[in-house]
């Protein structure tokens, strides 16, 4: 159920980042979205960087 959890926190991050539609992201990709929304980039190019 902890990562079912983690999962659902991260989800919530990134919505709250701005980064829409992440519900078929892995948790690798979200952790990469978070991570670059947080050095400034934009929320759309880091999701489509995050799923390459």
């Amino acid at each position: 159920m902890g990562d079912r959890e983690q999962l659902h926190n991260l989800r919530q991050q990134a919505h709250d980042a701005g980064i829409e539609g992440n519900s078929k992201m892995t948790e690798e990709q979200l952790r990469e979205a978070l991570r670059r929304v947080g050095k400034g980039e934009r929320p759309e190019m880091a999701k489509q960087q995050a799923k390459r």
